[in-house]
């Protein structure tokens, strides 16, 4: 089969993988590169909340993957399908191995539509939705339109996730939508959480626990959906606590996803015990093997898994790999910031930013635990800007 060998190889052409690569190019003397990914799109994620909430066409959130791959970096159309970290290769779903003095991964994280029994047949259908793929993310709109009475339920599973602040954006939108469509009443709004409380972080869980109070936000606390019975409608919940089921009937139920390390990730050396690309969590290089690093989601960074967290952890990286590259140890480090820009209706946001230990890390000098609309309008219309022209190339 043939080999080829690139000095810094980067598995996953998504958020973090362009945006390292964006930034390693600018570098004084950019070390030879190439990027792993399969994908002919590349899609602005976090977008599809506002799609879910009717605001935007599905469209809009994604570019040609060709026009988004820095000058001077080599895309790999191909699939990674395991490390050998021993020998410094990684073996392609082609067959083909490459070679690097430097690895970074950053494969993103798997979507497990089939840990929840009835989910994958049941998608897109029959008030059953999620805007957690491109695919499905349009059927969120259309089951917030149909739905005219009965319970409007929203969940989060019991695994890490991307944006963990998503699966209650949606919520917010379609509560508003009900009192909009002037059916709220015979709507019940119920949110259902693994965790003991509707947020993370207390600064912003209070405020958020006050308004689903203010707007009639039935809580349902330390719930797991663990199956969708799609000819009764009915959802299945396990309690996280006693394992207790609770069955919901539902008009419409937003599914967000379980979600993992990508089977390849879990399969390999790379790995620690929970399946991530084991990392330190302040340099982003591997434990283990020193001239492997990993950013992003597939990463064991203990952070948000969110696109500004991959901001932050892009140039820290760079920095440690050309280290590593000039004989030194790395010293950059991330301290854990992620942001959650909480869309709590339409044209009102709470923005939260926070690090390692849920230390608080606000940007604005007003209190970012309040609704604004001027956060609702960064998030719809200066950060994807910001992103397609700042960040994926290299400039932020």
């Amino acid at each position: 089969m043939s080999k080829q060998h690139y000095e810094v190889l980067i598995i996953g052409g998504g958020t973090a993988g362009i945006t390292l690569a964006a930034q390693l190019q600018r570098a004084a003397n950019p070390p030879t590169m190439a990027i792993v990914d399969p994908a002919d799109v590349h899609y602005y994620q976090p977008i599809w909340t506002l799609v879910g909430g009717g605001v935007f066409d599905k469209e809009v959130s994604g570019r040609p993957m060709e026009s988004l791959i820095p000058d001077g970096v080599t895309w790999i159309r191909d699939a990674a399908a395991g490390f050998m970290p021993e020998s410094n290769a990684v073996e392609l779903r082609s067959g083909a191995t490459v070679t690097y003095d430097q690895l970074v991964v950053a494969a993103g994280i798997q979507i497990d539509w089939g840990k929840i029994k009835g989910l994958k047949e049941s998608l897109g259908k029959d008030g059953v939705a999620s805007n957690y793929s491109y695919e499905s993310v349009d059927a969120t709109w259309k089951a917030i339109q149909a739905t005219k009475r009965g319970n409007a339920i929203f969940t989060f599973p019991s695994t890490p996730i991307k944006c963990a602040g998503a699966p209650q954006k949606i919520m917010w939108l379609a509560e508003e939508a009900f009192r909009r469509q002037g059916v709220r009443e015979q709507v019940e709004v119920i949110y259902a959480v693994p965790g003991g409380a509707i947020f993370g972080i207390p600064r912003y869980a209070a405020p958020l626990q006050k308004l689903a109070d203010e707007r009639g936000v039935k809580m349902e606390l330390k719930r797991n959906l663990i199956e969708i019975r799609a000819k009764s409608r009915e959802a299945v919940f396990e309690s996280t606590g006693d394992g207790k089921e609770l069955v919901l009937k539902y008009e419409m139920i937003h599914v967000t996803p379980p979600q993992s390390a990508p089977d390849f990730i879990k399969q390999s050396p790379l790995a620690n015990a929970a399946g991530w690309v084991d990392v330190d969590k302040f340099t982003t290089q591997h434990n283990k093997y020193k001239n492997v690093f990993s950013i992003g989601d597939s990463s064991s960074l203990p952070c948000s898994k969110t696109g500004a967290a991959i901001r932050k952890q892009a140039p820290v990286c760079v920095e440690n790999i050309l280290a590593v590259r000039a004989g030194k140890q790395p010293s950059a480090k991330y301290n854990g910031y992620a942001s959650c820009p909480l869309v709590t209706g339409y044209g009102k946001l709470i923005l939260a930013e926070f690090g390692y230990d849920g230390k608080i890390m606000e940007t604005f000098p007003f209190p970012q635990n309040q609704e604004r609309y001027s956060m609702y309008a960064m998030k719809a219309y200066a950060l994807p800007a910001a992103y397609w022209h700042g960040m994926l190339r290299g400039r932020m």
